[in-house]
Formats: structure tokens, C-alpha cells, sequence
């Protein structure tokens, strides 16, 4: 087969893959809403209370960071992680689209940061109290 033939076949295969990756961010985009009705669910359907969700942010829970140490006391502006200094997207959803939009993505986040706030794993109810505060936070 000459070359430019085979070029071209992979420049074809390639055109092909891009909406598909291209798309697959979004495949598994939902609303915050729907991770929040999760951990609700998770929590055996307590009702999530934004205000604790607000302290919880706050909160220094016994380590030396809280939440607020790297996402900013306003969580609706560009935070600053406090080891690294790397720039922190805003957490609240109605600042940052992207946030709380992938489950996976979510869970890992949560599972780092509150080892590192907490000590532990968080909670589904403190999770949906957290999530809940942050989608009251609008422009």
C-alpha cells in the first residue's frame, strides 16, 4: 500500500475519533442536582441543610486546612491550593459549569480533599450538605 494511501486512512481514522472524544466529557455530564439527590439517597434520605454544609466548609475539623483554606472563603472565586499555589477553579456550580457534573471526577476530589480537611472520608450527608450550601451561591 503506498504511503500517502496509508496516510490518508489514518488521517480519516483519526477524523472519526475526534467527536467522539470530543463528546465523551459530556456523556457522563449530569446536573449537580442529580449527584446531590445521591448522596441524599446515600444518607438514607436525610435532608441536606445547607447552613451545616457552609460550616462544614469552614470548619478547620481538627487538621490544619479547612475546605476554605484552598477554594477561598467565597467559593464562587478562583481559590489557590495551599501547598503548590496552583490556581483553584471556583466551586460553586453557578461560577464553574463543570463542577459536581461528573460523578467519578466528584468522588476523587472528595475522597482527597476530605483526607486531607478531615482526616477521613466525608459523609453522603455531609457531602449533600456541602453540595447543597454551594448550589445556593449565585451570581
Amino acid at each position: 500500500m503506498s504511503r500517502s494511501l496509508l496516510s490518508l486512512r489514518r488521517l480519516r481514522a483519526t477524523l472519526l475519533l475526534i467527536p467522539t472524544a470530543t463528546a465523551m466529557p459530556t456523556a457522563n455530564a449530569a446536573p449537580p442536582s442529580e449527584l446531590l439527590g445521591s448522596y441524599q439517597t446515600q444518607s438514607g434520605g436525610t435532608q441536606p441543610v445547607p447552613s451545616r454544609g457552609q460550616q462544614f466548609f469552614n470548619a478547620s475539623h481538627g487538621h490544619e486546612w479547612t475546605c476554605a483554606t484552598c477554594h477561598g472563603a467565597i467559593p464562587t472565586q478562583t481559590g489557590k491550593h495551599a501547598a503548590t499555589g496552583k490556581a483553584i477553579s471556583p466551586l460553586a456550580p453557578a461560577f464553574n459549569p463543570e463542577r459536581f457534573t461528573d460523578a467519578a471526577k466528584t468522588e476523587k476530589w472528595f475522597r482527597r480533599n476530605c483526607n486531607d480537611v478531615v482526616g477521613r472520608e466525608c459523609t453522603a450527608a455531609e457531602k449533600a450538605d456541602l453540595l447543597a450550601w454551594l448550589l445556593t451561591l449565585k451570581p
